[in-house]
Order: C-alpha cells, then sequence, then structure tokens
C-alpha cells in the first residue's frame, strides 16, 4: 500500500495531537537532546502551550533541568514609549553571558520563533538600531559556540496572534491563528503519520544534495534573474577555501547530532568574505529584530556591501550594516528550490526560519565556521585566512524566485547550470 494511501486513510490528528508531535520532533530531531543534558529555551509569552509541551518532552527524553527565558513584546515596547536615550546602549550582558556559560557546561539550546514581525517598525530606528547593536555585542560569546556549532541547538515556530494577524491580515484573528498552526504544523512535518520518520527521510535528502555539491567543488556561484528596469539580480559569489556544503542535520562538538532550522530545505556554505560581485534584489521582506525591511536592493564590490537601498525600512538596513565590517560581507549562501513545500504553500510568513526554505537566500555576517573543513579546530585567524567572514550579526535575507537561474563556476571558470528557473537541473 502507498504511503499516500495510510496517509489518507489516518484519522486526522487533532490540534493538541500536532502541537505535541511538533513538540516531540523539536526535542527527538531537531534537538536531538541528550539524557542528563541541560537546555536553555527562549520564547514570547504568547507561545507557552508548544512551550509547556517542549518541557514535558525534554524531561520525558531525561533532561537534567529546563530553563525558560519568556520575553513580553508589550515590555520592549514600553521601553521605546518610556525608556532614557542613553539607555538603548545598553544590553543584558549578564544575561547573555549566563546563556554561554550554561552552553560551555554543556547546555543545549533551543528558541521559538513567534514574535510581531513588525513590533518595531514604527519606534525610532535610531534607538532600534543602537539597542540592536548593544544585543549583538553582549550575545556574541553565545553566538559564536551556536555558530561552530560547539552545541546542539534548534529553532522551531509557534503560532501567535500578531504574527497571525501580518500573514493572514483579511481573516479574523481566531481564523488567522489557526490558518498559521496549519501552516507550521504542515512545514514542520507535525501533521504525518510518523513525523519522525518523514524528518529522518528528509534530512537524508538534503545531505544527497549537498553531497554532490562538495564532489563538484565550484569556486563560486553566479546568481541571475531578470527585473525591472534593472531591478534583478546578478550576483557572483566566490566560495571560501576549503568550504563545505551542509544540509538538514549536523553532529555538534558535543557530539549531539541536531537539525538546527525546523522546518529546513536548504543546502548552504560559506562565502569567500572578499570575493562577492555584483547586484542583487530581495524577493521577500526580511523581519529584522521587530522591524519589517522590504524592497532590499545592495550591491557588493570586493566583497563588501557599497551600497544599500530598500524600499521600506531602509534607515534600520543601513544600521545594521554598519554593525562592523563584516556586517557588509556574506557569512553564509544557501540553495533552495522554488518548489519547496514552503514555497508551495503561496504564503509569506514574514518570518526568516520560514520564508528562507521558500527561496535561495544569502546572509550578512558571521560565517559558520562548520562549513569550511575541519572549520571548528581553526583559529579566528585560520578561518580569516580561508575567507570566513567576521561579524556581531547574522541575517539572512532571501534572494531566489521561480525565474533564479544559479550556476556553479569552476576552478577553470566554466560555467555548469545548477538551477533554471528556480529549480534543479
Amino acid at each position: 500500500m502507498s504511503t499516500q494511501i495510510l496517509e489518507a486513510a489516518a484519522p486526522a490528528l487533532t490540534f493538541e495531537q500536532k502541537l505535541d508531535r511538533l513538540a516531540e520532533v523539536a526535542v527527538n530531531v531537531g534537538l536531538g537532546l541528550a539524557r542528563g543534558q541541560e537546555l536553555v529555551m527562549t520564547a514570547t509569552l504568547d507561545t507557552l502551550p508548544l512551550v509547556r509541551r517542549i518541557t514535558a518532552h525534554a524531561y520525558m527524553a531525561g533532561a537534567s533541568l529546563v530553563t525558560t527565558l519568556l520575553a513580553d513584546e508589550e515590555s520592549t515596547l514600553l521601553r521605546y514609549q518610556y525608556g532614557e536615550d542613553e539607555g538603548f546602549d545598553y544590553a543584558a550582558a549578564w544575561l547573555y553571558e549566563g546563556m554561554a556559560a550554561a552552553y560551555r557546561s554543556g547546555a543545549a539550546r533551543l528558541a521559538i520563533a513567534g514574535g510581531d514581525p513588525g513590533l518595531l517598525s514604527q519606534q525610532d530606528p535610531e534607538k532600534v538600531g543602537r539597542a540592536n547593536r548593544a544585543v549583538s555585542k553582549a550575545y556574541r560569546p553565545a553566538l559564536e559556540l551556536i555558530t561552530r556549532h560547539d552545541i546542539n541547538w534548534t529553532i522551531v515556530a509557534a503560532a501567535t496572534p500578531a504574527w497571525a494577524a501580518t500573514v493572514f491580515p483579511g481573516l479574523p484573528a481566531d481564523q488567522a491563528l489557526a490558518k498559521l498552526w496549519d501552516a507550521i504544523f504542515a512545514a514542520s512535518r507535525a501533521d504525518l503519520p510518523d513525523s519522525v520518520a518523514a524528518w529522518k527521510a528528509h534530512d537524508a535528502g538534503l545531505h544527497r544534495r549537498a553531497d554532490l555539491l562538495n564532489q563538484k567543488r565550484y569556486a563560486a556561484l553566479h546568481f541571475k534573474s531578470p527585473g525591472p528596469n534593472g531591478s534583478g539580480t546578478d550576483l557572483r559569489v566566490g566560495l571560501a577555501d576549503n568550504h563545505l556544503w551542509l544540509g538538514g542535520g549536523t553532529t555538534a562538538g558535543n557530539g549531539q547530532y541536531c537539525i538546527p532550522n525546523m522546518p529546513t530545505e536548504e543546502v548552504f556554505s560559506t562565502p569567500h568574505k572578499d570575493r562577492t560581485e555584483g547586484y542583487v534584489a530581495s524577493t521577500k521582506p526580511l523581519s529584522y529584530q521587530g522591524t519589517m525591511i522590504e524592497g532590499i536592493r545592495v550591491r557588493f564590490e570586493g566583497g563588501r556591501v557599497v551600497e544599500a537601498k530598500a524600499t521600506k525600512g531602509e534607515e534600520v538596513l543601513n544600521r545594521m550594516i554598519e554593525t562592523d565590517d563584516g556586517a557588509r560581507r556574506l557569512g553564509e549562501v544557501a540553495l533552495v528550490p522554488h518548489s519547496s513545500p514552503i514555497a508551495h504553500s503561496g504564503l509569506l510568513f514574514n518570518n526568516t526560519l520560514f520564508d528562507e526554505n521558500a527561496a535561495c537566500h544569502i546572509a550578512l555576517g558571521q560565517a559558520y565556521s562548520s562549513c569550511l573543513k575541519d572549520g571548528d579546530k581553526l583559529t579566528p585567524e585560520q578561518l580569516a585566512k580561508l575567507g570566513a567572514n567576521e561579524s556581531l550579526i547574522h541575517v539572512d535575507w532571501m534572494i531566489g524566485s521561480g525565474k533564479m537561474d544559479v550556476d556553479g563556476i569552476t576552478s577553470t571558470g566554466a560555467a555548469e547550470p545548477l538551477m533554471r528557473q528556480g529549480e534543479w537541473v
């Protein structure tokens, strides 16, 4: 009997059953939590139902302790309403130092995405930029442990009323929330009869694609797509020396196998920080630290952004790339087919965790050392020599579409087709 028939014959799952399955795959597949391991979880107050189910599954998996840090978005807005100006240059360094200490001592990290994408869109961009920079500096020690994959970590999503309203603006609040939950369950494979088996099969497929690209050893990728009045993309991204392509799960430095993003449809690698040339336009909005940035268009010379424009949120975009020198350079390039399930849904999630898995994308900022041969054993100086970028930020934004062509450029300069019209050749 076919899998399709089995799935069709299976009884429909209730909301509570799907929520429980999402928590189960988050802990046992995405996080790969070890018995006796601590877990540090971050979330917003609106995501408490999923927080509690994940906590239950973590303890069932043998967690020694689950510590959850809950953020209140209303309180965040109160800071901008009543906070002293000089306070926007401060972040809770003690908190981020504590998180880094927890990771160094062996704790796993799980983040639940679901905040309001436009929470700070109406706030002073100058204050938003200063606050974000302060957090980036304070979070750096913890971020390094994550980007080096020293620890097992993952990100999952929970629907919230504010987020649902941006995805389904024409629907009543309860209907919008229900539809967003359905979309999350589908993209996260929590609505299938055997979610764990489905994730393992998907993970294996992503590894096969990454293995193929690693055999090719391309020197660069060339992205090209049309746009009105020259607003498309013509971008050549040089790849770092000794780069590796990854996809799906990875074995962290502590020996635990995890799938960092759930959902995930990408294979990704590390660009060379000095070898990106050309211009590129975003194909989906970017939600960055509570601000929506739309219509992004940047130009690179010598690996560095020399011009950045946006139809909305341009000031925040420019403040983001002024965080440090590395914020103007690429730390990641990822290939995603236009036929991915998330793209096929036709939804604009206004959330990077989902939208990046609907389209090819690039990331400004910190590179993943795990995308370099023996990268986790190299010093910062050795990583930089290979071309890995260093920055306080790591921000993904989407450049792919059904019109995107991608070529792999060999070491001799020959072009080989990788994608045509957004699909693998």
